[in-house]
C-alpha cells in the first residue's frame, strides 16, 4: 500500500541528509583510517613493559632482525602495528614443527 506524505522542502532536504550521512559517514572513517593511519611508535622500554620481557630482549630481537625498529636520533622505536604482526608470525612459527 503505498502512502503519499506531504512535507516542506526543508523538512525533506533533512531526511536525505539524515539518510544519506547514516551511509556514507561510516565509509569516509574507513577511508580516512586506511589512508591516513595512526602511527603508534613505542620505546623499547615502552616495548618490553607491554610484552612483559626485559628490554635487553628487545634489543636483542631487534638486532636479530625479528622486530622491525627505527632509530630516531638516539632513540629507538617501534611501531606497534609492525610488532603485534611479528608476534603473530612468532606465535605460528612456535607450533609449526
Amino acid at each position: 500500500m503505498k502512502s503519499i506524505i506531504v512535507t516542506t522542502p526543508e523538512e525533506l532536504i533533512g531526511i536525505i541528509d539524515t539518510a544519506v550521512s547514516t551511509r556514507i559517514n561510516p565509509l569516509e572513517d574507513l577511508i580516512n583510517s586506511k589512508l591516513n593511519p595512526k602511527k603508534e611508535n613505542v620505546t623499547v622500554k615502552e616495548a618490553a613493559k607491554r610484552l612483559n620481557v626485559t628490554e635487553l630482549t628487545i634489543r636483542n630481537y631487534i638486532k636479530k632482525g625479528v622486530i622491525d625498529a627505527s632509530k630516531i636520533g638516539r632513540r629507538i622505536v617501534i611501531n606497534l602495528e609492525a610488532l603485534e604482526g611479528t608476534l603473530k608470525e612468532v606465535k605460528s612459527l612456535k607450533y609449526r614443527r
